[in-house]
């Protein structure tokens, strides 16, 4: 992810989300689950490029519904991770080290490629998306916090104050209008999702 130096842009969860115990958190990321296994099965993909997997969580359980259906997860490179990554391991699923905007991967290698709370992260979405529609061949499957709702709250608990509700790390921001618009560059928009509070899409390139 180019733009900035690594160490600018995030790398993981800044917050564990997915294992967090909270009952307002589970609650919320039940609904963002569950509109994304309806997303993926509609995309029915046979292969997966997961670019921003971060720790890998929905990377593996990608690789155990695909079989024997490969599936990578790219990240920069960060000791944490690769040792996450090492916790993770399937055989039909691999890690890597890469920057999205210059894939190592070669024209409609994958099936799907996907982006889940990535593109508000990377200093250059257009040339991360140009590169997962290079790499893919079916679809995208992409997701990013709703703005301005993401920030208002942030707010309304009482978080990032000084920066207007903005979550450190997200330099990108997009309603739901402005994502499909941006997606709409790369394919067709199958399924635009708001699953609260995030805005998530299913691409037919």
């Amino acid at each position: 992810m180019s733009g900035a130096a690594a160490a600018e842009v995030p790398t993981g969860n800044t917050f564990d989300k997915y294992g967090s115990s909270n009952p307002v958190v589970r609650r919320l990321m039940s609904g963002f689950h569950g509109t994304l296994d309806e997303l993926w099965e509609k995309a029915a993909p046979s292969s997966v490029l997961d670019v921003g997997c971060g720790e890998g969580v929905l990377t593996l359980q990608w690789a155990e519904r695909l079989g024997d259906g490969r599936i990578v997860g790219i990240d920069l490179e960060d000791p944490k991770l690769r040792a996450e990554w090492k916790r993770r391991e399937r055989p039909n699923l691999e890690f890597r080290a890469e920057e999205a905007t210059r894939l190592s991967f070669s024209d409609d290698e994958f099936d799907m490629a996907s982006a889940i709370e990535v593109l508000e992260h990377v200093p250059e979405p257009e040339a991360t998306l140009a590169e997962m529609a290079r790499v893919a061949r079916g679809h995208l499957l992409v997701s990013v916090p709703h703005e301005p709702l993401w920030r208002g709250l942030n707010m309304a608990r009482g978080a990032y104050w000084r920066d207007l509700g903005n979550t450190p790390g997200h330099v990108n921001h997009w309603s739901k209008r402005g994502f499909v618009s941006l997606l709409s560059r790369y394919g067709t928009v199958e399924e635009a999702r708001s699953p609260f509070p995030w805005t998530m899409l299913l691409v037919r390139l």
